[in-house]
C-alpha cells in the first residue's frame, strides 16, 4: 500500500488528549462522517481517524480485490494503523462495518483495547432459523443487482432510508460518499459484508463493549442489539440512541456526541 499506510489511508490525529480515541468509519462514508462530533472529543482525547481502503477518499489502487475477501484485511489495517503510530492503548468507536473490524481486532490484540463502543453494529445480515438479521438472501441479491444496473440509482434510493430520520444535509452528504466510491468496489464490498458471519467470534470479544442502537434501523434490527449483548464474551452494556436511521453521526452529531461521552466516560 505505497510507502505508509498512513499516507495511503489519510490518517490523522487531532487533539491532544492524554487518552487515544479511534473513530473508525463504516460503509460508503470516509472520515469526513465525523467531522460535527469531533470538536466535542478533542478537548479530551487524541483522535485518530483514518479511511477504509473502500472508501472514495483513497486512491482505488489500493483496493486490492484478491486481499479485501474477508473482514481480516481491514483488520490488518487498523493494527498497522496504531502500530506505526506507537498506540499502546485506546478506545475505539466503530460504525457498521468497522464495529465488526474492532470486534475482530480487539480479539486479536485485546490489551490494545480499552472498550469498543459499537454503532450500527451487525455479525450477520441475514436471516437465520434461530436468528434475525434483517434479510432474505433474495432481498440481498435484489440489491446487488439494483447495483450493478444504475448505481446513480441505487444510491439516491439507498442513501435516505440508511439516514433514516428526516435530515436532507446527512442524505446529501451520504449520497455525496457513497457516489465517491468507485461502484465496482462499493458492490465487491458489500457483497463482503452481507456474506459475512462473524457470530460465532462474538463469544470470543473480551474486552468492554457498548451497543449503540437506534429507533428504525433499516439495515441492524433491534434484536441484532440484544443478541450480541447476550453473546458477547465480555462485560457489554447496550445504550438505545433515542433517533432514527443507520447514520447516527450524520443524522444527530451533538446528541451522539453526549451519549459517546457518557459511554467513554463509564
Amino acid at each position: 500500500m505505497g510507502n505508509s499506510i498512513l499516507d495511503a489511508l489519510n490518517v490523522r490525529v487531532e487533539g491532544a488528549g492524554d487518552q487515544v480515541l479511534v473513530l473508525a468509519h463504516g460503509f460508503g462514508t470516509d472520515q469526513s462522517a465525523w467531522q460535527r462530533i469531533l470538536p466535542y472529543l478533542t478537548r479530551r482525547y487524541s483522535v485518530i481517524l483514518y479511511d477504509l481502503v473502500c472508501a472514495g477518499s483513497v486512491n482505488p489502487d489500493h483496493f486490492d480485490f484478491r486481499r479485501y475477501t474477508s473482514l481480516d484485511a481491514y483488520v490488518d489495517d487498523l493494527l498497522n494503523i496504531l502500530d506505526a503510530l506507537h498506540v499502546n492503548r485506546c478506545a475505539y468507536v466503530g460504525h457498521s462495518i468497522s464495529a465488526m473490524i474492532g470486534m475482530l481486532a480487539a480479539i486479536r490484540r485485546p490489551e490494545l483495547f480499552s472498550k469498543l463502543i459499537l454503532i450500527g453494529a451487525s455479525p450477520r445480515f441475514l436471516n437465520d432459523r434461530d436468528y434475525h438479521g434483517g434479510f432474505e438472501q433474495a432481498e440481498i441479491e435484489e440489491v446487488f443487482t439494483a447495483m450493478e444496473a444504475n448505481y446513480e440509482a441505487w444510491v439516491n434510493g439507498f442513501a435516505p432510508l440508511a439516514v433514516g430520520a428526516d435530515v436532507p444535509t446527512a442524505v446529501r452528504e451520504f449520497t455525496r460518499t457513497l457516489f465517491n466510491m468507485r461502484p465496482d468496489i462499493t458492490l465487491f464490498v458489500s457483497r463482503t459484508v452481507f456474506n459475512s458471519d462473524l457470530r460465532g467470534i462474538l463469544g470470543l470479544v473480551k474486552v468492554p463493549c457498548c451497543i449503540m442502537q437506534t429507533a428504525r434501523d433499516v439495515s441492524v434490527p433491534a434484536t441484532v442489539a440484544t443478541y450480541m449483548k447476550e453473546h458477547l464474551g465480555g462485560r457489554s452494556t447496550v445504550l438505545w440512541l433515542d433517533t432514527e436511521g443507520h447514520l447516527p453521526h450524520l443524522s444527530a452529531p451533538s446528541y451522539l456526541a453526549r451519549q459517546l461521552d457518557i459511554a467513554l466516560s463509564q
